[in-house]
């Protein structure tokens, strides 16, 4: 069975929001035809508390792109962004969302950043996707959303690791440092991944 994976198609995200990805709103109308043409649809959301490590505002003296260490990892200081049951943190709008029949959200835990859709950056916890789409009978998982070079990039690394034949449908993506996205694909093929546009796909399904 295939599944498609749609990574954090929220409002802080797009243009306008408090960490838009460039162009991330080009990606909703071939996510939603994308959508018709899958049986299993589930998506994430980045559902920030208040108080969580990765936001600057919570590092005095730390400026928004400053890089610090969390739990002895890398972390990047982003905006406050998806901050719980806030307009930005909600699903656009404009996504289709009757199609999804499952909701994870990650990134909830204070003190560790949660990129990955299968477990927080520390792999300390599994926010249980992968068990789902097991339960589903997945084999085959294509992957859209934002952004590129963070949550979608993580996500198909673990779901690589997790064993699921994994896909990113490069038209359905957009990052925050589009210059990187290359080396993203390079990594992602490296691991056993592929890289597929839409067209491609629809071809397929």
């Amino acid at each position: 069975m295939e599944a498609l994976l749609l990574i954090d198609v929220q409002n802080d995200f797009l243009p306008g929001g408090s960490l838009a990805v460039g162009g991330g709103d080009e990606i909703i109308p071939v996510i939603n035809k994308l959508q018709e043409h899958f049986s299993l649809v589930i998506a994430t959301q980045d559902w920030h508390p208040i108080s969580h490590k990765s936001f600057a505002s919570n590092h005095p003296g730390k400026e928004v792109y400053d890089v610090t260490e969390i739990l002895g990892k890398t972390q990047v200081l982003w905006p406050d962004h998806c901050v719980q049951a806030s307009e930005g943190a909600a699903l656009s709008p404009k996504l289709s969302q009757h199609r999804i029949e499952a909701v994870f959200r990650k990134g909830t835990n204070p003190d560790i950043d949660s990129y990955s859709a299968f477990y927080d950056n520390g792999h300390l916890k599994s926010t249980g996707v992968g068990d789902f789409l097991r339960g589903k009978g997945v084999k085959r998982l294509y992957i859209a959303g934002l952004a590129g070079d963070f949550c979608v990039y993580y996500s198909a690394k673990d779901a690589i690791k997790e064993g699921f034949v994994t896909y990113v449908i490069e038209d359905a993506v957009r990052s925050v440092y589009p210059e990187k996205f290359p080396a993203v694909t390079a990594d992602i093929l490296k691991d056993g991944g592929f890289i597929i546009n839409s067209k491609e796909l629809l071809s397929l399904v």
